[in-house]
């Protein structure tokens, strides 16, 4: 066990799915997952762990923002070993090409959060993917035909921003979209010498003003699901 999580040695696969939202963790374990188990019920933060074509993976909620995901993501690999973490959740996007539904594989991740600044005294990291997992998760959206792009995207600590000028910066500069994860996500398994990528699904856009739902982001953007566990599994 860890601080928060609660699950036995051995509950957690090597493999592990990263939503922010721990009722899309339940909805992925139940529509994906052979003989789901939960693992973990700590702060409602579920976490199960199942088979998918037969090989172990789990997915683990990790609420939002850089420092709740971060809590999860530490205590998942220095606790539990896990060796792939791969962050399946939702973005906005700052792009007109790049539209709702859409996937987004995140090469990079910028951030406006401080916490790479205080962790490198001041330097600026660039925090990446892993390129195997990135190459294979392109490579298996392009065999689905799902409407993929590849590129940087930014991890804010601000949901609802004041200045509308930061978007526009952000966009001239060919970011794609905004989250709120994986900066932290890609820095802490880089120190870890562990594999993570972020596969995101378009849920608004900030250009145009279209959004889904909150229900249709808990259920039904199974087309990241499916990307992430092939990628992750080295399936095809």
């Amino acid at each position: 066990m860890s601080v928060h999580l609660n699950a036995s040695e051995g509950q957690i696969a090597p493999t592990v799915l990263l939503p922010g939202d721990p009722l899309r963790a339940q909805h992925i374990a139940q529509t994906f997952f052979d003989n789901p188990v939960q693992h973990n019920s700590v702060r409602g933060m579920l976490g199960y762990t199942g088979t998918y074509r037969g090989q172990p993976v789990s997915v683990q909620g990790t609420g939002m923002g850089i420092a709740s995901a971060s809590i999860y993501t530490h205590e998942l690999i220095h606790s539990y070993g896990v060796q792939t973490l791969v962050r399946v959740g939702t973005c906005g996007s700052y792009q007109t090409g790049v539209h709702v539904r859409d996937l987004v594989l995140a090469q990079a991740a910028c951030t406006d959060s401080n916490v790479n600044r205080i962790r490198f005294q001041g330097l600026d990291y660039a925090p990446i993917a892993d390129f195997g997992l990135l190459m294979a998760a392109y490579q298996r959206a392009q065999a689905h035909g799902f409407s993929t792009h590849v590129g940087n995207i930014v991890s804010s600590d601000t949901f609802y921003q004041d200045n509308p000028g930061v978007m526009q910066r952000w966009a001239e500069y060919g970011v794609l979209a905004v989250e709120m994860e994986a900066a932290g996500l890609y820095t802490i398994a880089a120190k870890a010498g562990v594999r993570a990528l972020t596969v995101l699904t378009v849920s608004d856009h900030l250009i145009t003003h279209e959004e889904t739902t909150a229900e249709e982001r808990q259920t039904t953007f199974n087309q990241m699901i499916e990307v992430a566990l092939e990628a992750a599994l080295g399936l095809s």
